[in-house]
């Protein structure tokens, strides 16, 4: 694997960064584990300095990372800054808040002879980390920031496009005091998964990712026994009702479905339009898509990325080509795009019947699925349609209405009347093919931790 970065924008290679050794690897593991048997000793307090000063740093010199994100996968530079503050504050969400979310909890029994029976939450030792491009920043940081809290240790094998991004977020983390070994960017070859995953000083893996990486990575923790939770992939239904406010949804559609250049895993990837609005609708929305425009990330003007790199655009173009081979139309939207960088063409695209498999793709970059809807039984139908259960937004001017839809919506995650966009102090996570676990508050920090059972009885209490 080829860790490089190649500016999206031009095209340019500017740095390469070699694989990472067995040794290299080995090294890693054993001083994280020897930091682990500390750090799982000290106390929340600590912890939540060494958090907070993490989180002062990135507000500090949030243009500095930005640039990175921005240089290496092609982020809007604005994009780019809302993401290391969000970063900063997961990092003081936890701070704030680990102590109390892992306090022990005392249960109830049904007899006073079971006695007094308390539930403590113990770290478990090191968590590998596989992160994605999308967010270079925030993906590592939704992991390392509960994971640390709870005193396990991270090794991080980040995007292969990314080993700037990964290599600043190891500088973050030490800059912030963080003991050598808790925290680790490795650039690490593909075997080096399995090596890792079977080494018993690591208790499982954390992967955000496609669906098809989830298949290989959870199916090589399942063979280590090894905990797993699996971020994957998403095509996020953004429904909107008959009675909704329509300027303002299609204003919201454009904003969903093409922030980071349509490259986020719970973006309004399928617009599913009541009948009765959905003519305004959709004229609306094209004029919003319209006004978009493609050019350099780093000029506050531009309002269309390119894509993370060539090879993502060459794999849209495939995509939506055998979309059509299945009877899908497309339809163009807007100026033509630069052809010089990873740019690409905002693309409508209707014909998505039940003959059509492409309805059940993901289409990751700036293409719309539209489906017009009968009416709100039809709506949910088809939102349901789809192998995924990430998110979903329902646009409505009744709340109440909207959150009776919203219950009947198969994912993990509904917004309404807002596209849905993470939270530092939201969950985060999906259900069938779109993954399984959650990250963020008191969900994520509980998923590599052992649940202990401590049962004080009676010496006199009968068997």
């Amino acid at each position: 694997m080829a860790y490089a970065t190649t500016n999206p924008y031009t095209g340019e290679v500017l740095a390469t960064f070699p694989d990472a050794t067995d040794a290299e690897v080995q090294t890693a593991l054993t001083q994280a584990h020897e930091a682990y048997e500390s750090w799982r000793e000290t106390s929340f307090a600590e912890r939540a300095r060494i958090l907070n000063a993490a989180a002062a740093i990135l507000r500090r010199d949030v243009d500095k990372y930005a640039l990175l994100g921005t240089l290496e996968m092609g982020k809007l530079f604005e994009e780019s800054k809302k993401e290391v503050i969000l970063s900063a504050e997961i990092f003081e969400y936890y701070a704030k808040f680990a102590e109390e979310l892992l306090k022990p909890e005392s249960l109830p029994v049904a007899h006073p002879s079971e006695g007094k029976a308390t539930l403590v939450h113990e770290p478990l030792g090191i968590v590998l980390a596989i992160e994605p491009w999308n967010f270079p920043f925030y993906q590592v940081v939704r992991i390392i920031a509960p994971q640390l809290s709870a005193g396990n240790a991270v090794l991080l094998k980040h995007a292969s496009n990314l080993p700037q991004c990964a290599a600043a977020c190891q500088t973050l983390m030490e800059e912030a005091g963080l003991p050598k070994g808790l925290f680790r960017n490795l650039y690490a070859a593909r075997p080096h998964t399995a090596m890792i995953l079977n080494d018993p000083r690591v208790c499982g893996v954390a992967l955000t990712g496609s669906e098809g990486a989830g298949v290989i990575i959870a199916g090589t923790a399942g063979k280590a026994l090894k905990k797993a939770t699996m971020e994957l992939g998403g095509a996020d239904a953004f429904i909107v009702l008959d009675d909704a406010d329509v300027e303002k949804a299609a204003k919201w559609a454009v904003i969903g479905r093409h922030w980071n250049a349509g490259q986020v895993c719970v973006s309004a990837k399928r617009l599913i339009v009541a009948d009765a609005v959905y003519d305004r609708f959709v004229e609306l929305y094209k004029k919003g898509v319209a006004e978009l425009k493609a050019g350099d990330p780093m000029d506050p003007s531009t309002t269309l990325a390119p894509l993370s790199s060539q090879a993502a655009k060459d794999d849209l173009h495939d995509q939506v080509t055998r979309a059509m081979g299945h009877g899908a139309k497309v339809e163009v939207i807007g100026a033509p795009v630069p052809g010089k960088g990873a740019f690409f063409q905002p693309l409508l695209m209707t014909g998505l019947d039940e003959n059509n498999e492409a309805r059940h793709w993901e289409f990751f970059g700036p293409v719309t699925q539209l489906y017009r809807a009968k009416d709100e039984n039809d709506a949910v139908r088809i939102a349901n349609d789809s192998p995924y259960g990430l998110g979903g937004s329902v646009f409505t001017r009744d709340e109440a209405r909207g959150a009776r839809v919203a219950a009947r919506i198969r994912t993990g995650m509904v917004f309404i009347n807002h596209p849905l966009v993470p939270k530092a102090d939201l969950p985060f996570g999906g259900i069938a093919r779109s993954g399984y676990g959650r990250e963020l508050i008191g969900l994520g920090i509980k998923e590599f931790v052992n649940h202990k059972l401590i049962n004080t009885v009676d010496i006199d209490a009968p068997f």
